[in-house]
């Protein structure tokens, strides 16, 4: 694992400025690091919600000097035409941050389609085991909860591997410790989570006898 992170000073938190790196998003950051790579000046990067894809292209802009547009879809098309033609007059490059890339991002200006086509792709895939427990492990950190390795492996393996739902388990747990004024532990967190809907319950099958009276 690896962290990628803004120049000293922005943002004023040193807890928000670093972007775990590891082989999920990994390809992702290498393409941004590499601009001279690209074909044209205008790459898109594409991640799920909470992925941290609007805090690496800040970082990306920091350091390259380029420009984003964040949240693209949301963002007339017109513009985003515009944007393009001037990141390649002035040599300048810029980075479309957006939930897909086309096809998936359905673009209706032709000429806005056939310029993203030609645009490299950045994508943040679904975290891995090892970026599972890294977030939750960084973020019962900036909550200042105490959450033991046992606790992170066994709720890496039980939740959905998914950013939002990692932040989701963590606001879950945090606000059941404040409340009934708990260490974290692995019951609290089995109780919670079943509760909220976080993990599976078990299979009912699994409370059934093995072998039953005729």
């Amino acid at each position: 694992m690896t962290q990628i992170a803004l120049p000293l000073g922005w943002p004023a938190d040193p807890r928000d400025d670093a972007f775990l790196v590891t082989p999920s998003n990994a390809r992702a950051v290498h393409t941004l690091e590499h601009t001279a790579t690209w074909p044209v000046m205008t790459a898109i990067l594409t991640g799920p919600r909470k992925s941290g894809r609007s805090l690496l292209a800040r970082i990306f802009a920091a350091k390259s000097g380029g420009t984003i547009i964040d949240d693209a879809e949301r963002v007339p098309e017109a513009q985003l035409f515009h944007a393009w033609n001037r990141a390649q007059e002035e040599h300048r490059p810029l980075l479309i941050v957006a939930d897909a890339a086309p096809p998936e991002w359905k673009v209706k200006l032709p000429d806005l389609r056939s310029r993203l086509a030609a645009s490299p792709i950045a994508a943040i895939g679904a975290p891995d085991d090892e970026l599972m427990r890294l977030l939750l492990a960084h973020l019962f950190e900036r909550r200042s909860l105490d959450a033991r390795p046992d606790l992170v492996d066994w709720l890496a393996t039980r939740i959905e591997r998914s950013h939002i739902t990692v932040t989701r388990t963590v606001d879950a747990l945090d606000q059941e410790a404040m409340e009934r004024r708990k260490r974290l532990s692995i019951p609290l967190a089995r109780t919670t989570l079943t509760e909220a809907g976080l993990i599976l319950r078990p299979q009912l099958a699994l409370d059934l006898p093995l072998f039953t009276s005729p």
